[in-house]
């Protein structure tokens, strides 16, 4: 009998020891709860009831964000339906639609992207294109007309349109000024200034003095002393000047052709004529190329 209770005892005091091995860990994984479970049902519940407190607890979190935001969005409609009616109350003032106004931004739009390629050209090639500035400046200058231009949203951005263009302007380089000698002491035509160091080094671009001053030399063929030349910028023969050029060997050769018919008579030329087209001639004229 004493042997029976002896191992009742050590059985209860076994399972009481068993019991109190470890307190419930309820931060493990499932991973963890598998390889070392709880050892009794009053562990599980432990953590079931931790567990429950948590999600109630965000549960309470969730339901109070939800209001929230539900109220913020609230606050957004009624600022939302009070901007549409201050503007559809500017709209009216400016005697224009949604639709207007959709179409100006386009159009503003246009011109800034318009703007920004301009700006990428070199000065160079902005100096070939004033005219395409001059346009940009018309379009601007058109919707600074537009009474929509004036809504908040559009009138930084045109004042802005407005400085960029000012800054796309270019002048073009002059050249300087050229004095014409004489033919006795200078060799002055326009082949021989063009052929100049200080002026293009290259007799080939006597068109460009000769269409820089049409207001001075109608025939290039001839030019008098003391006429003060203006001399364009270097560069490449425009095309203006190319199509001169050929007008003017054109005419060059009808001239020859008929010179050289018979019962032909051939005029003398004046003592100040230049001819680019000639060779110097020997007797004190002002005869050129």
């Amino acid at each position: 009998m004493k042997k029976l209770l002896f191992i009742l005892l050590a059985g209860i005091i076994l399972s009481s020891c068993g019991s109190f091995r470890r307190t419930a860990d309820c931060s493990l994984t499932e991973d963890q709860l598998k390889a070392e479970p709880f050892t009794t049902k009053d562990q599980g519940d432990e953590c079931i009831n931790e567990w429950n407190m948590k999600v109630n607890e965000l549960r309470s979190k969730l339901q109070s964000v939800t209001e929230n935001v539900t109220k913020l969005e609230g606050q957004i409609a009624t600022e939302v339906a009070a901007l549409k009616k201050c503007n559809d109350d500017l709209y009216a003032l400016l005697g224009a639609s949604e639709a207007d106004v959709r179409e100006f931004e386009q159009r503003l739009g246009k011109l800034e992207g318009q703007i920004r390629e301009m700006q990428q050209l070199s000065n160079d090639a902005l100096i070939e294109r004033q005219a395409d500035v001059r346009a940009l400046e018309a379009e601007l200058n058109q919707l600074r007309a537009i009474k929509i231009s004036l809504l908040p949203q559009f009138y930084d951005r045109m004042i802005a349109a407005g400085r960029n263009i000012k800054g796309l302007y270019r002048e073009k380089k002059r050249g300087g000024e050229y004095v014409v000698g004489t033919w006795a002491e200078n060799r002055d035509c326009l082949w021989n200034i063009s052929g100049k160091s200080e002026i293009y080094g290259d007799p080939f671009q006597w068109p460009k003095i000769w269409q820089g001053n049409t207001d001075q030399i109608r025939n290039p063929d001839i030019i008098h002393p003391g006429q003060r030349l203006m001399i364009p910028a270097p560069g490449p023969k425009t095309s203006d000047e190319m199509k001169a050029e050929r007008r003017y060997w054109r005419k060059k050769r009808a001239a020859m052709s008929a010179e050289s018919m018979p019962g032909t008579a051939s005029a003398t030329a004046p003592t100040t004529e230049v001819k680019p087209a000639d060779k110097p001639a020997a007797e004190p004229s002002q005869k050129g190329k």
